[in-house]
């Protein structure tokens, strides 16, 4: 993902490992407990993804987010369509909690373990960036380049406060009222649709009124506490070579997440920040090929 490209071929190498990794895994949980479902999903996701990075780092440079979007949709639609709307699993983080406490190891809490949790210790945050079904629609708002500085840092914690609600919620309903979940219930159905419907209002209304698309993401989507501690030790990380940067600030400016990229490359470290969402934004617009997608392991370097 580099803006100077590798030999021809080698541009490639991500999106088919990426491809084989989650084949293998979805013929593996196929074989191992004779459910076609998981040779369907993670082929499909592994697939759609693939398809998203193949088309980005094929495209010139002004046209490689098309790549991204591509996958965001891919994924999300399946996510909240074939998951939610054909299979009627509340995808939603309640659903998850809910489907927890019943020992039901479903496509929701598969996709949370896999995607939003252990996952992200391999590939950081990449599922914001790339296959979120919120984020898909929240992207084509036109506001890429956020015009006004951040929130204060109390506006951050409403994540917080989203993530003890919607936890609460699902204590009360399930100690308290004694709710139990039923399985492709449509009661279940509406859950997904009528919390989506209100994610998207919130997410819009933010993005026009704070100039920012990912006003929602930074400040109340409730999932970056599920993924604070893996993301830190995340392997996947955007690196630079702080020889090539010129200071030129047109990473920091085109962050959606509003991080001081140049300020890690300086300090001759990768991209510590658990906000980076790795939409790879920062790599498409240094036009010295400072930055880069890079495998390693940072161990307990200070932020």
């Amino acid at each position: 993902m580099n803006q100077q490209r590798p030999p021809k071929f080698a541009i490639y190498r991500l999106p088919l490992i990426l491809f084989i990794v989650f084949w293998l895994l979805a013929i593996s949980l196929w074989q191992t407990t004779d459910n076609r479902f998981y040779l369907f999903n993670f082929g499909y996701i592994g697939t759609a993804i693939a398809v998203g990075i193949g088309l980005y780092v094929s495209l010139p440079p002004k046209k490689r987010p098309l790549g991204r979007r591509v996958a965001q949709f891919l994924v999300g639609a399946y996510m909240l369509v074939f998951l939610g709307l054909f299979a009627r699993e509340n995808m939603q983080i309640e659903g998850f909690f809910f489907y927890l406490l019943a020992g039901m190891f479903y496509g929701a809490v598969i996709h949370y373990l896999v995607a939003k949790i252990f996952g992200v210790f391999l590939f950081n945050r990449g599922w914001c960036g790339w296959s979120c079904w919120t984020a898909m629609i929240l992207d084509l708002l036109p506001f890429k380049r956020h015009r006004q500085a951040p929130l204060a840092a109390p506006f951050w914690a409403l994540r917080y406060v989203h993530f003890g609600l919607s936890l609460g919620l699902v204590a009360l309903l399930w100690w308290g009222l004694g709710y139990r979940v039923q399985e492709q219930s449509v009661t279940e159905l509406y859950w997904l649709f009528g919390s989506n419907a209100l994610y998207y209002v919130i997410g819009i209304a933010l993005a026009f009124l704070l100039k920012d698309n990912r006003a929602f993401c930074k400040y109340v989507c409730p999932i970056p506490t599920l993924q604070k501690v893996p993301a830190r030790f995340a392997l996947l990380k955007i690196a630079g070579d702080p020889n090539r940067c010129t200071d030129c600030g047109a990473c920091t400016k085109m962050c959606p997440m509003d991080i001081d990229i140049p300020a890690y490359l300086h300090r001759g470290q990768r991209v510590l920040s658990t906000e980076c969402i790795l939409c790879v934004e920062c790599v498409n617009v240094c036009a010295k090929g400072a930055l880069s997608v890079s495998f390693a392991f940072d161990g307990l370097k200070q932020q």
